[in-house]
């Protein structure tokens, strides 16, 4: 609809007027990138879905997935000015899983504390620790941001399509609602765990617990 009525305007009244030409051109391709995000996120959530039930066979590196991720991600980090940090053993984890899902799950954890959480991210891994509720040994990995945290209320709702904490302030960055839901079921597949924690004012904490053995 917005797409629709600048491209209206410039057809009419604003065709010889170049401030406004460049102007409503701007806001066009803003909004038609956002437009390709969301298509993206809703053809990945679909796929998903449509292979949540069936368990991933291929034996991965956790420790080289996450370092690949955050040297990916060092571009974005560095311009908004975000130290990120990556506490782990140089000891491979491996587990049997799905390394693109595995690596979408946490770039779209450590590209969200980059843009929402303060200046410094933290990524943490702790493997071969039992686990009660999955009752096996797992690989926990904890990314930690020390931003302004999200009200206790919005936690449960936070993994929902288009759930937004801040809806004004989500858009503005680019966000289509879609990346907590797409780790969530990423995670359920490969028979995980998905955790939120956070306080206002002591920045948030999102875990995924692995099984390393399904």
């Amino acid at each position: 609809t917005a797409l629709m009525g600048f491209i209206e305007t410039l057809v009419g009244a604003a065709k010889n007027d170049p401030i406004a030409r460049d102007r409503f051109l701007g806001i066009m391709n803003a909004e038609a990138s956002r437009m390709n995000r969301l298509v993206d996120d809703l053809l990945t959530l679909n796929h998903v879905e449509s292979q949540e039930r069936v368990r991933p066979k291929t034996q991965v590196n956790l420790t080289e997935i996450l370092t690949l991720t955050l040297n990916s991600l060092e571009p974005l980090a560095k311009s908004a000015g975000v130290d990120m940090v990556l506490d782990v053993s140089n000891e491979p984890v491996n587990l049997i899983g799905d390394p693109d899902q595995l690596k979408q799950v946490f770039t779209n954890l450590i590209e969200n504390a980059i843009k929402y959480g303060g200046d410094q991210v933290r990524v943490e891994m702790n493997a071969r620790q039992r686990d009660p509720v999955l009752r096996c040994d797992v690989a926990r990995v904890k990314v930690i941001d020390n931003g302004e945290g999200i009200d206790p209320v919005h936690l449960p709702r936070l993994t929902e399509r288009f759930y937004r904490a801040d809806s004004h302030r989500s858009r503005s960055k680019g966000g289509t609602g879609l990346g907590l839901a797409i780790v969530k079921h990423i995670t359920s597949r490969h028979r995980g765990r998905f955790r939120v924690d956070s306080d206002l004012g002591k920045g948030s904490s999102f875990c995924v617990t692995l099984p390393l053995n399904l």
